[in-house]
């Protein structure tokens, strides 16, 4: 599936390099997301067992950011965001590419598919939709935001010692 646009150089440049995306939705915080590049636009997949990403799937469109390769923030871009159904022709020409490409997968790439598709994961695209913003017009600061609360964190403790440790 191609736009009917070409897409500008720095996003397709950055989008062959990329296998992590910051993607916002709505007001959302933009989350780091593992991606696949293929067909001109970059593939998530979201949903229970996979990468938590609230809101994508019902999303139309996304402001995805990507790194350049020194990790700096290069370009912002808006996305259009439709959802690959299982089933379809496209699901099974893409889902396998984008399952073959995941690190760490448990099991073969056809059964982690055939996961996806019973579990309800969605295979959202990300495809560039409007001007990107890059070089002076990004943000010059750090946009680095507080840890977000999570049942995770825990109080630490003083270390335990055995004997005691004379001061001087």
């Amino acid at each position: 599936m191609t736009d009917e646009h070409e897409n500008h150089p720095l996003v397709d440049e950055a989008m062959k390099k990329a296998s992590v995306a910051w993607v916002a939705v709505a007001d959302g915080p933009p989350l780091a997301l593992w991606c696949v590049p293929l067909e001109a636009a970059l593939f998530v997949v979201v949903g229970p067992g996979e990468q938590a990403a609230p809101g994508l799937a019902e999303a139309d469109q996304a402001q995805v950011t990507l790194r350049g390769d020194h990790g700096g923030r290069i370009v912002t871009w808006p996305a259009r965001v439709s959802r690959v159904a299982p089933g379809t022709e496209q699901w099974d020409t893409l889902a396998p590419l984008v399952g073959a490409k995941r690190l760490n997968a448990p099991g073969p790439t056809a059964e982690l598919v055939a996961r996806w598709a019973a579990d309800g994961c969605a295979l959202m695209r990300l495809a560039p939709a409007g001007q990107p913003a890059h070089g002076a017009e990004l943000p010059a600061g750090s946009l680095a935001e507080p840890p977000r609360p999570t049942p995770a964190v825990r109080v630490t403790r003083r270390p335990f010692r055995l004997h005691r440790v004379r001061r001087r």
